[in-house]
């Protein structure tokens, strides 16, 4: 198959977050398995990402040429109703818009508005979890059942770069390592104040925190107020190579969100063979149903969970050998066939 991919995320790492992370393995994955996937991407760059997406699809038209085109969150909204063009979304932004607060909320409500409308248009919708489908029927009032494609990962490139990797850490420090971007709805204030709670309980905690984001002063003020320096360290943006050796040199990763329509980091920790502490929300319990699962924006009850894992390191071995089993089921050539799946109905 010859196969269109519209999509305006950034197309890096640092930018691009998850959706990047999806988009690019999934690509990747389909020309392995011998299609063409063409990704077409803004030419025009602008100093507001709101600005640049909605010039990007008004500049769009169907295309000759391709099996089909796949539009991206709300990328392909204006040209949705071309036969065979299918909305896959790698998260809900009307879901997502809930959490956020002043310009960045405005600025996804718009957002929000055009991919309600990719959603009606398209002729088939592609979600990646069930918490996604069930958020696509209550906020976009879509009548037809979209079908589930979950997220992917390369499990022999992430095992590889693991191997050859190095943990940089300090002997008998407990790590809590944290990966995303820093949005409100990732509660990244709610790791500070658990780690805030854990300092006398947990001596030689160490929080790592990569990724940044429009909250990320906010939270290094906080980590101040809270007396964390020497706890808690804000690595930023990393290289996939300083991202690999992270996970090797953490002890638990922490994933406190309380909206995530999958979560890939999931994936990328159970692939380090880590146990797992997350919030009881939106997907996470599909994708980790294994893992230290606690009550959201609760920071004691995230720091129980931390402190659960610290204590038993029996409970940490037995959830990373499960992980390490459970991730299989999402690795790229697998996930890809299903992909293809769903696109030809």
């Amino acid at each position: 198959m010859r196969i269109r991919f519209l999509s305006s995320t950034p197309l890096d790492v640092r930018r691009g977050s998850g959706t990047y992370v999806g988009i690019a393995v999934l690509a990747r994955a389909l020309g392995e398995l011998g299609h063409e996937v063409v990704i077409e991407t803004p030419r025009t760059r602008l100093p507001f990402y709101t600005a640049e997406r909605l010039l990007f699809n008004r500049g769009l038209k169907p295309a000759a040429g391709f099996d089909c085109t796949v539009g991206f969150d709300m990328d392909g909204y204006r040209i949705a109703r071309a036969p065979g063009h299918i909305a896959a979304l790698k998260g809900v932004i009307a879901d997502e818009v809930r959490f956020e607060r002043g310009l960045t909320r405005l600025t996804m409500g718009f957002q929000a508005r055009c991919e309600r409308l990719h959603v009606l248009r398209a002729a088939r919708v592609i979600v990646t979890s069930q918490y996604c489908a069930e958020q696509v029927r209550t906020l976009y009032g879509a009548t037809r059942a979209p079908v589930i494609v979950p997220e992917l990962i390369d499990l022999a490139e992430w095992r590889t770069a693991l191997a050859a990797g190095s943990a940089q850490t300090k002997a008998g420090r407990f790590v809590v390592l944290f990966v995303g971007r820093l949005y409100r709805r990732k509660r990244v204030d709610v790791l500070l104040r658990a780690a805030a709670a854990l300092r006398g309980r947990i001596p030689e905690l160490d929080v790592h925190i990569v990724g940044n984001g429009p909250c990320a002063a906010l939270l290094r003020r906080l980590a101040r107020e809270l007396r964390l320096e020497g706890t808690v360290t804000f690595l930023g943006d990393v290289s996939r190579t300083q991202l690999v050796a992270e996970y090797r040199a953490a002890s638990v990763f922490c994933l406190p969100s309380v909206q995530e329509g999958f979560g890939i980091v999931l994936l990328e920790a159970m692939a380090a063979a880590k146990p797992i502490v997350a919030a009881r929300a939106a997907a996470i319990p599909e994708v980790v149903p294994h893992a230290t699962l606690v009550a959201p924006d609760n920071a004691e009850a995230l720091a129980a969970g931390i402190e659960s894992l610290y204590r038993s390191p029996e409970l940490r071995a037995a959830q990373a050998r499960t992980g390490s089993a459970w991730v299989d089921q999402f690795d790229a050539p697998r996930v890809a066939r299903l992909f293809c799946a769903a696109i030809n109905g």
